[in-house]
């Protein structure tokens, strides 16, 4: 069963998805505090965090700080109701899976929890030897030389959009398009820290810019 270490403050939201998630089998703990989350993180494993950013005592930003410290593999999803770009911005740069804007369909935020975990379950079994860089669409994850890329969603769902069109040059506002659909609010420059971030974790520089433009997929050094 999936653990799930969901972090809310406001009683009704917490009671309500916490039901959801439990109809769909997730064994869910909630927790309505920031120092708490950290707590039970620090001595026991979770599949999945679900972290709000507005909570007392430790922020969901801290507790996704604290994620990526000591437990660089767990998937999260940073919900909240702040539209602030540079909220957003922050919980990409700090490798958020995904960045949900409240109020939110419960069965919504279950599927996009079903997609970052079909994403981050990597197989143990050893599959025939693929070299250079690799795309599995159904998994949602990134391979190098057969060794899986630590890629958010958001970055993944980037390099899939340019890797598919090798060559072309896409606007940043079309790139955002095939991230977000329409859900996205705020600026275009969103694509930038993503791309930013994926030429740290790609053992190639793969997307080039195009000045003028935006950004392109390229095999070429």
């Amino acid at each position: 069963m999936v653990k799930v270490l969901f972090l809310e403050d406001e009683p009704t939201i917490q009671e309500v998805i916490t039901e959801y998630m439990k109809l769909q089998q997730y064994d869910v703990t909630p927790v309505d505090d920031g120092e708490v989350a950290i707590r039970l993180l620090g001595e026991h494993a979770f599949d999945l965090a679900v972290l709000d950013i507005m909570v007392p005592n430790k922020n969901g930003l801290e507790v996704l700080q604290y994620i990526r410290e000591f437990k660089p593999d767990m998937a999260v999803i940073m919900l909240t109701a702040i539209h602030d770009e540079q909220t957003q911005v922050k919980a990409f740069n700090l490798y958020a899976d995904d960045y949900v804007i409240k109020p939110i369909s419960p069965l919504i935020l279950l599927k996009r929890m079903e997609t970052i975990l079909r994403r981050t379950k990597y197989s143990e079994k050893k599959t025939e030897k693929i070299d250079g860089l690799y795309l599995n669409d159904a998994s949602y994850q990134a391979f190098y030389d057969n060794e899986p890329l630590q890629l958010t969603l958001s970055e993944f769902l980037l390099l899939q959009a340019l890797k598919k069109e090798t060559g072309r040059a896409f606007t940043r506002e079309q790139l955002i398009l095939r991230i977000f659909n329409e859900d996205y609010i705020g600026n275009d420059r969103i694509i930038d820290a993503h791309v930013k971030n994926l030429r740290k974790k790609l053992p190639r520089n793969y997307i080039k810019t195009v000045i003028g433009v935006g950004y392109q997929f390229s095999e070429e050094e």
